[in-house]
Order: structure tokens, then C-alpha cells, then sequence
């Protein structure tokens, strides 16, 4: 829909595809979230689209500026270009080896990208769209620079959590301006932060509140996602506010009007237009025009991202773009929810995630695997998780033994009785004609999943695909009835090849590896979506197939459980880094100390005191005497857990009573790394009730 026409929200029958996946930051690698919630569903869809013969622009690129790689260049010690250099690197070669098949992939520190953001911000000044204020920002004095929101922490005045970022708490969701914090720290020098004016740039949401609410709410209730829809009313529902579009940094492209010396673009409003500069720097590469793949009535836009990113390609890219006046909005954006790891939030910062390039050192030649996994518990409606065993049970008992199995049969069949010669059939059963009917039916099956980008339920439908030829052959039983009546099996050999090659067709989209190796299995020419559904006959009698391979190895317990282990050294050692050491107490003398008598004793008895939930009344042997202690530990210990322990015991402090009853000691407790009460226990060996502690 070009901005301004009366027509369709919808376009039906488009003339070309403009497909953008988010641009993931540079200041860190891929991860499995990454690659779940953005890059395997739109390679899906931009696969299926050139399947099917369209005109398709995949676009994608590095976000190269903003905070984040700054933080990420002062935390390593190098400059921001060290940083996006070596993490474009890193992300391409994970893009790469994955199989994820932009059209371009750029960079938005790229010249033609600092052009391009540059005359679109030009463009909107000259219009008058944007309100120029003078305000007060936090700016630490002693680093001597604004601090921009990622720079400072504090209290969240919404939730109270004391971590929260100058733009967000990460604990409930909440979007906050660094204003708003409590106690704001810098995380440059940990100074508090003072209020300094500054001018700056800001674009007017609130001018474009009916807008999208006619754009989004009306014209896309029936096709968008629910969640999509939600947030977006959500943000509409609370009233837009005017949001800056410069800010003061030292990374990033510089804002191109006077007065504005020392300041540069927000990121925000840089990104979102590398995906325009990334699709002009393809269509120069392919001697293309790229106007229309962004301003043509008859193309169709989609965005694939996260949900993180819904209000920015939903609220903010459509006004820029509405602001701009020549560019067409986007058809859909599905955007998908979050994928967990093992049940806890994937962490860049707390390296709970899996990497890609680490994957396919631990998994070589398995990108499909995990590619069909992800796919496979896609979160594209609510939040879902990643598990090892999960991901083991999918390959073994789907890929392996489904899909693998089959066609491991019937190219091992072929070679077997024919020396891999496709057979002449004859004459065709009812059973044959039904399961190459319902073999024609599935392109458009999965086909309508895709374009509602229900890229999971579309990847059952291909697995049934496979399920339909093992169960032909089951049913069927050619290995038996060859002995018996042979011309019969040609017929059904004949039908299995045919299952076999529509699914290697079919299968692109989704597994790209295995359906090549598929494809030079069965030594197929390229074959298009539209012909599985046209023809029973996609090999031909008389075609050579080669020899058969594995596509899908067992995986092994041994090998899930050393990623399970490798997670668990890493929260072992995440929960070491961020533990709490009380600090220590004022110096004392050593004949201070030397009056503390602290002893070894066992518990010989306890129960719970009447009417008190924390307290425990135990019997000790200190080996000096039995005497009575009562200790808080019933919330973390039964009466039977503690008789037998052996314990620390201040045999000499000042006897007290605790309801009725005096306590003659105290049991020497700490906490461990999970908070838990636990015993300070003398363990050796050899060691008797009232040894002496020293």
C-alpha cells in the first residue's frame, strides 16, 4: 500500500517481494534466540517465494551504531570499529553456514547507507516534520560527555528494580527515559549523573496517532498477528509522544543540518532505513532499479523480527516513512516471541544461550537439525524453549527415523533391484493413484501455511510428506513382494521415487542441506514448487539416481548431555560471578577472638518449638556437656533432616530464652550460592565432639 492511496490493505497477487529480517546487532555473535525468532522464518518464506518463481529482494545488514557498540568497544578496550568489524565477520560466516539466503547483506556504517539515512533526515527537516527542543539530559561530569540511556542505571520508579537501563527495566518490561530513574548511576565512572541542557531533534508520533490506528487497527485486524495487534493498541492506547532522533555521541552518522556539530543520528532511526540502503546496494550489484522494491503500489513489504522490535517497525518506521511521503508501508509484520534455553531467558551478557559458530563445531554438517528444531517449537504466539532432549528427539525419532528412513529405502530399493534405474510402472493400483493424489495436494497445504507465516505447522506438513511414503511402503511391502510378483514392484518403486523427489523440492525451504543432498542423490534438474502439484511424474522411467547416504545420524545421549554440562558450567560460574560477599567487619584483636569457645558437637535430638515456624530446639552433645539450643532453622530443616548432623557450636555464649525455653549456645550456619541455609560442618575424619575451634 502506497502511503496516501484509497486501496486494499492487502495486496493479493504482488508484483515482487521486499522481505527484511531484523539487523542484529554487531557487539556479539548469532545465538539460536536469534535465528528462531527472525532468520529461519524469513529465509523460509524468501525460499518458498523463489520456489514458486517470484521476484524477491531478501534484504538484511550489521547495525553498526548505537550504544551497544559502544559499551561493548570501552568493556573489550578497542575502538567501535574494531568491534563491528569483528562481529560483522562473526555474523556473516553464521549467516553463511546456516544457509539464511539474503540477497544482500549490508552494513550500516557503509557509505551509501550514511547518504541514505542522511537525505532522509534532511528530507523530513526541510518538510518541518520534526520539533526542535532544548532540554535537560543526564551528562556525567567527569567522563565529560551526555550519557545516552544504555550509559546509566537505577531504580525502576515502576518496579523497583534497582538494575534497571535509562530505556528500559529489563525485569517488567516497562519503557523508561533515563529521567525517569531512581538513583541513576553512570556506568562509565559509577558517578551520579547531573541535568544538563542539550538541544535536540524529535519526530511527533502524536501527529500520526489516527494514522496508524486506522493503518494497523482497522485495516490489518484480520490478518496481522494477535500479538502484534496487541502491543500496537497497547502503545496507541497509553497516547505517542514526540521521540528524539539525535542524540549526543561519539559513534554513529552525524545529523546533516547546522547546529548539530557533536551529535548523531539515534539508532533508531538510522536502522530501519539500512534496510533501503542495503536493497540500493543490491540493485546496483545486479543492475537492478530499487525504487519499486520500496515505492511501488504492486510490491509487497514484510518485516520479520522479534518482539522487541514491534514498536519500532509498527509505530515508528511507518510514520517516518508516512512523514517521507513517496514510500510504500509494510504488508505484514509477524513479528515472534522469545525462545528460552533449558527453561531460563537466553543472555548475551551471561553467556546462557547457544552459539551458532559453536554449534557447528560440536554438530558439523547439522544445520538442518537445528534449523528443523527451532522451526519445530517456533515461538509464534507466545514464548517457547529450547531443550537438548528436545532437540535429540526431533532428529532421532522425526529426521532419522522419518524422513531419513524413507528415503534411505527407497534409493537402497532402487539400486538393489533396478542398479538405481527408475522403473517403467504399470498399471496403478487405487492405493497408488490415492497417495500420488494426496502427493499433489501438499504444495498448496504447505503453501498456505507459509503465507499466513505459520512456518511450524507448514514444517509438519512436510514431515507428513515423508510420513506418507513410509507408511506406502510399509503398507505395501515391495522387499516381500518382490519375491512373488516383481512387475509390481516396479510400480511401487516407481511411486516411492516420485514421494522422494517431491520432497526434496518441498523440503528447500525449510532443510536447504539436506534437500541439495537430496537432490544430488537422486541427480534431479531444478524442479519448481508448482510442478509437484502439476505432475505424478517428477522422474522420469529410465532416470539414473546415485547411491544412497545417511541424511540424518542418530544422536547420542553422550553427546546432549556434554551440552547440558556445558550450561551448567555456566550458570555454576554465572552464579560465582554475581554473588554477594558481605564485606567485612571491623578489625578485632586476636584476644577478642581467643574468648570465643567454639566447639564440635552432634545434634542428638530435635523438635519443633509450639507455635513458632523458624524455630528448632535441639539437643547437642558439645562433648563438654548435652546441653539445650534452640535455632531458627525450621524453614530450612525438618526435626529428622538435622538429628545425627554434626555441627559448629559458640559453647559460651550468654544463655537466653527464647520463649520459655533458655537457649545454652548457638549452631554456626551461612548460606550458599542459592541462598540456602546450610551447616558450617567440621568434616575430617578423626574429629570428636568437644574438639576445640581454633
Amino acid at each position: 500500500m502506497r502511503l496516501g492511496d484509497k486501496q486494499n490493505f492487502m495486496i493479493d497477487n504482488p508484483k515482487r517481494y521486499t522481505i527484511t529480517a531484523a539487523l542484529p546487532y554487531t557487539n556479539g555473535p548469532i545465538h539460536i534466540g536469534h535465528l528462531a525468532g527472525v532468520y529461519v522464518p524469513s529465509d523460509i518464506y524468501a525460499r518458498y517465494l523463489r520456489l514458486q518463481g517470484k521476484d524477491v529482494a531478501f534484504i538484511c545488514g550489521s547495525d553498526e551504531h548505537g550504544v551497544a557498540i559502544s559499551m561493548k568497544a570501552k568493556k573489550e578496550g578497542i575502538t567501535p570499529q574494531e568491534v563491528i568489524d569483528k562481529y560483522d565477520g562473526i555474523i556473516r560466516k553464521s549467516f553463511e553456514d546456516f544457509g539464511i539466503s539474503f540477497d544482500n547483506y549490508s552494513r550500516t556504517s557503509s557509505k551509501i547507507h550514511h547518504e541514505t539515512a542522511s537525505a532522509f533526515f534532511r528530507k523530513l527537516y526541510e518538510n518541518g516534520d520534526f520539533i526542535e527542543e532544548t532540554n535537560e539530559q543526564l551528562y556525567d561530569a567527569k567522563a565529560d560527555q551526555f550519557l545516552a540511556d544504555r550509559f546509566v542505571v537505577g531504580t525502576c520508579p515502576k518496579c523497583g528494580n534497582e538494575e534497571a537501563y535509562g530505556d528500559q527495566c529489563e525485569k517488567c518490561g516497562s519503557t523508561l527515559n533515563a529521567t525517569d530513574l531512581i538513583n541513576p548511576k553512570s556506568t562509565i565512572t559509577g558517578e551520579t549523573p547531573v541535568l544538563k541542557s542539550t538541544k535536540h531533534w524529535f519526530l511527533p508520533l502524536d501527529r500520526y496517532d489516527d494514522f496508524l490506528k486506522e493503518w494497523i487497527l482497522v485495516g490489518h485486524k484480520n490478518d496481522w498477528k494477535t500479538n502484534v495487534l496487541g502491543q500496537v493498541k497497547s502503545w496507541l492506547d497509553d497516547g505517542l509522544k514526540p521521540r528524539a532522533v539525535t542524540r549526543d555521541l561519539d559513534w554513529g552518522i552525524d545529523v546533516p543540518v547546522e547546529g548539530a556539530e557533536g551529535k548523531k543520528l539515534y539508532v533508531w532511526f538510522d536502522a530501519p532505513i539500512g534496510y533501503i540502503s542495503s536493497t540500493k546496494e543490491w540493485a546496483a550489484r545486479e543492475g537492478k532499479d530499487w525504487e519499486p522494491y520500496w515505492k511501488d503500489a504492486d510490491t509487497k513489504l514484510v518485516h520479520f523480527i522479534g518482539k522487541d522490535n514491534i514498536v519500532f517497525h509498527c509505530i515508528i518506521f511507518p510514520a517516518m516513512l508516512k512523514a517521507e511521503g513517496s514510500f510504500i508501508l509494510p504488508d505484514n509484520v509477524p513479528a515472534n516471541e522469545f525462545l528460552n534455553l533449558e527453561g531460563n531467558k537466553l543472555s548475551t551478557s551471561k553467556n546462557w544461550a547457544v552459539w551458532l559458530h559453536e554449534y557447528l563445531v560440536d554438530f558439523p554438517d547439522k544445520q538442518d537439525v537445528l534449523r528443523y528444531a527451532l522451526t519445530a517449537n517456533a515461538p509464534e504466539t507466545k514464548d517457547n524453549d529450547f531443550t537438548w532432549k528436545d532437540f535429540q528427539a526431533r532428529n532421532n525419532n522425526e529426521l532419522a527415523a522419518v524422513y531419513g528412513n524413507f528415503i534411505n529405502r527407497v534409493v537402497v530399493l532402487t539400486n538393489k533391484y533396478y542398479d538405481g534405474i527408475v522403473p517403467q510402472p504399470n498399471e496403478f493400483s487405487e492405493v497408488d493413484e490415492q497417495t500420488l493424489a494426496e502427493l499433489k495436494a501438499y504444495p498448496a497445504v504447505i503453501a498456505s501455511s507459509i503465507e499466513r507465516y505459520r512456518f511450524r505447522e507448514a514444517q509438519g506438513e512436510l514431515m507428513n510428506v515423508a510420513r506418507l511414503g513410509n507408511k506406502y511402503l510399509a503398507d505395501e511391502e515391495p522387499w516381500k513382494m518382490v519375491k512373488t510378483d516383481p512387475e509390481r514392484v516396479k510400480t511401487q518403486m516407481y511411486v516411492a521415487l516420485q514421494i522422494a523427489t517431491a520432497l526434496g523440492i518441498l523440503s528447500e525451504p525449510f532443510l536447504p542441506f539436506t534437500s541439495n543432498k537430496l537432490v544430488s542423490i537422486l541427480q534431479t534438474e531444478s524442479i519448481s514448487w508448482e510442478k509437484v502439484s502439476r505432475t505424478s511424474e517428477l522422474l522420469k522411467p529410465g532416470h539414473q539416481i546415485g547411491q544412497a547416504e545417511i541424511l540424518f545420524a542418530q544422536i547420542d545421549d553422550a553427546e546432549i548431555q556434554k551440552q547440558i554440562d556445558k550450561l551448567e558450567a555456566t550458570k555454576t560460574a554465572n552464579k560465582m560471578e554475581n554473588r554477594t560477599v558481605e564485606p567485612q567487619k571491623e578489625t578485632t584483636t586476636f584476644e577478642d577472638f581467643s574468648k570465643l569457645d567454639i566447639r564440635v558437637g552432634t545434634i542428638l535430638e530435635a523438635e519443633k518449638m509450639p507455635k513458632a515456624n523458624k524455630l528448632l530446639v535441639l539437643k547437642v552433645d558439645t562433648g563438654i556437656d548435652v546441653r539445650t539450643i534452640v535455632s531458627g532453622i525450621a524453614e530450612h530443616f525438618s526435626p529428622e533432616e538435622v538429628v545425627g548432623k554434626r555441627v559448629t557450636v559458640l559453647v559460651n555464649l550468654a544463655p537466653r530464652a527464647l520463649r520459655g525455653v533458655e537457649s545454652q549456645g548457638m549452631i554456626l550456619m551461612t548460606n550458599n550460592a542459592e541462598g540456602n541455609l546450610v551447616f558450617v560442618n567440621p568434616d575430617a575424619d578423626g574429629v570428636d565432639n568437644g574438639a576445640l575451634i581454633s
